[in-house]
């Protein structure tokens, strides 16, 4: 399926990998290819349309940061959490205490550094069942469309289509999934 990717497209997938791993999420959900689109098309009409929508990739990227409460369990998990009697800033003030500060931060690793002493890979992260379908629900567009490839503007229509809460609720905060979709139709239909 990926050859009949776009280079933007491509782009979207290995910058949605990397902004994955930069925010820490255990894996590569939506809102990561929403970033993806909004990073590898930045120069494109598609660019222009989701920045004049105000979906940049710095105010989603700030977003994220915030609903994750900048930790790798979110502001909801650290309130369930601490309904059972546990709170997670006396934890991690604990645990630094006694084994450093920043001890439970991961380091960024060079490529190198992510290889075992076996060569394989370590700390890859692997796509969410969501945004798996994203790109399916992509290539379907494509597909209905009778496109000859699959670009990022297919996967923000799978993006929207997919209707994953996250995602769509970052769009959302700057216009309706539904003009979202009917702006990126009227792009790929000028383009066509």
């Amino acid at each position: 399926m990926f050859e009949r990717f776009t280079t933007e497209a491509r782009a979207t997938v290995v910058v949605a990998q990397d902004e994955a791993r930069a925010l820490r999420a255990p894996r590569i959900g939506p809102e990561h290819l929403l970033l993806g689109v909004l990073v590898a098309a930045h120069a494109t009409e598609l660019g222009a349309l989701l920045d004049e929508a105000g979906l940049t990739a710095e105010a989603v990227r700030a977003r994220l940061t915030e609903l994750r409460g900048g930790q790798a369990l979110g502001a909801e998990d650290a309130e369930a959490l601490r309904s059972i009697g546990i709170d997670l800033d006396a934890v991690r003030e604990s645990l630094e205490a006694s084994f450093g500060e920043d001890a439970l931060d991961r380091p960024d690793l060079g490529a190198d550094e992510r290889r075992g002493w076996l060569g394989r890979r370590i700390g890859h992260t692997p796509f969410a069942p969501e945004a798996k379908k994203v790109i399916e629900l992509g290539l379907r567009e494509a597909l209905a469309r009778k496109d000859t490839g699959i670009s990022a503007e297919h996967l923000v229509l799978g993006l929207v289509r997919g209707g994953d809460g996250v995602a769509c609720g970052l769009i959302e905060e700057h216009l309706t999934t539904a003009e979202l979709r009917r702006r990126v139709v009227a792009l790929l239909d000028r383009a066509a």
